[in-house]
């Protein structure tokens, strides 16, 4: 954190709720203007960062702690695609006048079993007030072997297409919380109904999936702002197009069950924003090895189409092979 006055509220807020979040020796014990970080040799540094808001990306009555957990997985979900392993990470914290201390002692706590979980110390940063709601920005780092990031410019024809976890559970949670009425409309089971709520609230980077990706992938990245518009990301990037079933993406029980009672929710799975899962391209000659190194990490992926030649948006593809039509193809916030 940047050092204010000697003793000012600010350094005392720093000494209490975030210094003991900077465990790695480059932080310096937040005594200073700046950390310091030297990468293993022969690994280059990955970054990256990410915010969240009040009102935008979490609702203001969410607990404190999931804010600091969120905050710093939606980060970590970027590196694990990039088949980076994290090694730290800066924090920016506007806080509204106010702000009482069991909320910052809350959100400390979530951010520090987080960065005690995922290896990836507090090394510094800045705390300033705001007459807005509360913002977080984290700057992550990660390294990778010299020349090894797994970017999104390297799909081919051929290439199979595959994405972790489940699609559209966070983007079904948002609009479970939006409208009361909507588990009641859907018959979800209590178990159902949480486990949306739980993808919106608090993602899973897949980290343990960063080795597998950095192997074998030929281009790869977060699902943050739903999987048919991060797709055509990576797909532009790559100079490629793609083919997808849609019945071959992966979804929950949860979100079967939605989807069995209203079909056009499906269009909300593949187009809603928050999953934090990941797609990538596996070339031919590699498919088995990944296969076999994602079982072993313990991250389900699922195959769901291919990467063909052209310019055009990919195209999901329904049972009868016919390409469906989005109202809304990705989230975006402008």
């Amino acid at each position: 954190m940047v050092k204010k006055a000697e003793g000012s509220a600010e350094d005392r807020l720093i000494a209490r709720y975030f210094r003991p979040l900077a465990s790695h020796p480059g932080a310096l014990g937040l005594a200073d203007d700046a950390a310091i970080l030297v990468p293993p040799p022969g690994c280059d540094v990955v970054l990256k960062a990410d915010a969240i808001i009040g009102g935008v990306h979490f609702f203001p009555e969410d607990s404190a702690d999931a804010v600091g957990r969120k905050a710093l997985r939606v980060n970590l979900s970027d590196l694990a695609a990039k088949g980076a392993k994290p090694v730290g990470f800066l924090l920016s914290l506007a806080l509204p006048d106010g702000t009482p201390d069991v909320w910052l002692a809350s959100f400390a706590d979530g951010l520090r079993a987080d960065a005690q979980l995922y290896g990836c110390p507090l090394l510094g940063g800045d705390t300033d007030r705001t007459p807005g709601p509360v913002m977080v920005s984290i700057a992550a780092f990660g390294t990778v072997p010299h020349g090894s990031m797994v970017r999104r410019s390297g799909a081919k024809p051929g290439d199979t297409v595959f994405v972790s976890g489940t699609i559209g559970d966070a983007a079904l949670g948002l609009k479970l919380r939006r409208e009361p009425g909507f588990a009641a409309r859907y018959r979800l089971e209590p178990h159902e109904r949480d486990h949306l709520l739980a993808r919106y609230l608090i993602p899973e980077p897949r980290l343990a999936l960063s080795e597998p990706l950095r192997l074998y992938a030929s281009a790869a990245m977060d699902v943050s702002d739903g999987l048919a518009g991060d797709l055509a990301k990576l797909c532009g990037a790559s100079g490629g197009s793609a083919e997808i079933e849609i019945e071959k993406v992966p979804l929950s029980d949860a979100a079967r069950r939605i989807i069995a009672v209203d079909a056009s929710a499906s269009e909300l799975a593949v187009t809603g924003g928050d999953d934090y899962e990941v797609v990538c391209t596996i070339a031919a000659e590699k498919l088995d090895a990944f296969r076999a190194a994602a079982f072993a990490s313990g991250v389900a992926v699922t195959e769901i189409g291919r990467i063909i030649a052209g310019r055009t948006a990919p195209r999901f593809l329904d049972r009868h092979g016919h390409a469906l039509e989005f109202a809304h193809p990705s989230f975006s916030h402008f």
